[in-house]
């Protein structure tokens, strides 16, 4: 009996001790399935950018719509270059350009032939005209453009030192004012006659070496000496000289004089008288001495500067 009682007392102690422990331990499983709670709350929390991560694929479709685009115009852009189909129609429409660009160009041709023929009413006017002054004749559209004769003369006005320069021309394209001048576009040749008076200081160096004013573009090699009674000396070119695309004629200032002869039958016979006279009474040559320099002057012409073979 004690020994039961003893243990009923043992038991009701070990109850009475086990009953704090138990609600000690009901208390901290309780705490625990507490702190569980906000882990749940947290494993919540972290569950949301798992359904961030579920929305990329929707952010996803945009950019797939972008790139669509992004193709879709490029696509776009490759394909416009093979509707450009107008470029061609205007290079068809190209040749309608030439045509009037031809039709320009007849009608310039024909303004430029158009003075070609002032030469009719000249003969018509006044057919015994022999030569008149250059640019009277270019003021009076009377400037024959087919063929003609251009003779100027460049006097010192110290001594009686000259140069008389002939030009021959066919086929003037276009005269106009250049400068102190006349610009011809065409080709043509140039004689040079030189006359030296005796006084003169330089007689040892080439015509084509002496000073500005005084020069020609000839050796003595290439010159006929003509020696006249007063001892002057005249210097005639050999050969012309050539001239290509166009030559200026300048305008004669003082005594000078610049004249162009006409295409007559009696052409180089009028030239040599005039020459003739120029040398006598412009330039102090004797009269003998001047028309056998003119002589040979007109000879040169009609072997080297005639208008037949390479001008017709």
């Amino acid at each position: 009996m004690l020994l039961e009682q003893r243990m009923i007392i043992k038991g009701e102690e070990m109850a009475t001790i086990k009953k704090p422990a138990k609600k000690t331990a009901a208390k901290k499983p309780a705490a625990k399935t507490a702190a569980k709670k906000p882990a749940t709350k947290a494993a919540a929390v972290k569950k949301a950018p798992a359904k961030k991560a579920a929305a990329k694929p929707v952010a996803k479709k945009p950019a797939t719509k972008v790139a669509a685009v992004k193709a879709a115009t490029k696509a776009a852009a490759v394909k416009k270059p093979a509707t450009k189909v107008a470029p061609a129609k205007k290079a068809a429409a190209k040749p309608a350009a030439k045509k009037l660009a031809t039709k320009v160009a007849a009608v310039k041709t024909a303004a430029v032939k158009k003075p070609v023929a002032v030469k009719k009413p000249v003969k018509k006017v006044d057919a015994n005209l022999k030569y008149m002054n250059l640019f009277e004749a270019y003021m009076q559209e009377k400037l024959p453009r087919d063929q003609g004769y251009i003779v100027s003369s460049f006097f010192s006005e110290t001594n009686a030192y000259s140069i008389y320069e002939i030009v021959s021309y066919a086929g003037v394209k276009e005269i106009f004012p250049s400068g102190e001048g006349l610009q011809f576009i065409s080709g043509g040749k140039k004689l040079h006659i030189l006359v030296e008076p005796d006084t003169y200081h330089n007689k040892p160096v080439e015509p084509v070496s002496r000073p500005e004013g005084e020069k020609i573009p000839k050796r003595f090699s290439e010159l006929e000496t003509y020696i006249t009674k007063n001892q002057s000396r005249i210097y005639i070119s050999k050969e012309p000289v050539e001239t290509t695309g166009s030559f200026t004629v300048l305008r004669p200032k003082g005594i000078n004089f610049a004249v162009v002869f006409y295409h007559l039958p009696d052409m180089f016979e009028s030239l040599g008288s005039f020459f003739e006279e120029s040398l006598n009474r412009q330039r102090k040559v004797p009269q003998s001495d001047a028309k056998k320099a003119s002589q040979v002057v007109t000879g040169i012409l009609k072997k080297t500067m005639s208008f037949e073979g390479e001008y017709q």
